[in-house]
């Protein structure tokens, strides 16, 4: 993955991108292989022209599919497309996905969703990525179980851009004292940071969370070659405009989803 550009883009140009949101809950559902390759090449389309509008090669930004609460049946569909990276949030699901999928030995997993310590020895036994550390105690919690296991692990420091009480992650002030107490924790292979941006119809209050995460990783100073994953089914064409090199996109690929928000964003800590 390429590096960064420090000012992205035209606002001239980009103040005119909103939200998808009204799609929440309502893109269609991937039922075939072709389903799934029209889906991933629509979202490679969108990012491609966000990319377009930034002055950015579309090589810089990776796309993460988010396959949480999909079945077994219609994840190896979206394997046989391509998929061979996945997002989840639940770590037990993720879990018990890779044991049934074992079989798809170049599937890899990406936990996206916040890490209770005593599911730590899961996440260091099978992911490949983790992207929700947020607290010391977890980060040593980790590093013990990836040491038993012989293994390291990339991971994003998760930042609560928004400020809402909701949100797991990292005050952003605090950010750059955390690295610091984690960098003796050589399992532990900081990769870059992660937000979710307010769920808001309001293209300026969702572009802010972004510009924060950027600037964030900008004032970090040597960790400048940190990856950003920001931007979600809804909103990622602003968070590629606003500097992101991953994208997490689930419903837009898969498809919406029967189980309510808060399963997976719980509403309280």
């Amino acid at each position: 993955m390429k590096t960064h550009q420090s000012s992205p883009f035209d606002p001239a140009v980009a103040k005119h991108t909103q939200p998808r949101h009204e799609m929440h809950n309502r893109w269609p559902q991937a039922e075939s292989v072709e389903d799934f390759r029209h889906n991933l090449a629509a979202v490679q389309a969108r990012i491609d022209s966000a990319c377009l509008r930034a002055g950015r090669d579309p090589s810089e930004v990776r796309l993460l599919p988010v396959s949480k609460t999909m079945d077994e049946a219609h994840i190896r569909l979206a394997h046989q497309a391509g998929c061979t990276l996945l997002g989840e949030n639940k770590v037990q699901e993720a879990w018990g996905k890779s044991q049934a999928m074992a079989d798809l030995t170049d599937l890899r997993w990406s936990v996206i969703g916040h890490l209770q310590t005593n599911k730590a020895k899961l996440v260091a036994r099978f992911a490949s990525e983790f992207q929700a550390l947020g607290s010391l105690h977890t980060a040593e919690a980790l590093d013990r179980r990836l040491q038993a296991e012989g293994r390291a692990l990339d991971v994003f420091i998760q930042v609560n851009t928004s400020n809402e009480p909701s949100k797991y992650g990292l005050h952003p002030d605090a950010a750059g004292e955390f690295m610091q107490k984690i960098q003796g924790l050589d399992t532990l292979r900081v990769r870059g940071l992660m937000t979710l941006a307010e769920f808001s119809s309001n293209a300026a209050r969702v572009r802010a969370c972004f510009v924060r995460l950027r600037t964030l990783r900008d004032r970090l100073g040597d960790a400048q070659q940190l990856a950003l994953s920001m931007g979600m089914s809804g909103d990622f064409e602003i968070a590629i405009e606003e500097g992101a090199t991953v994208v997490r996109v689930g419903q837009a690929i898969f498809g919406a989803r029967s189980l309510p928000d808060d399963h997976f964003w719980p509403t309280e800590k």
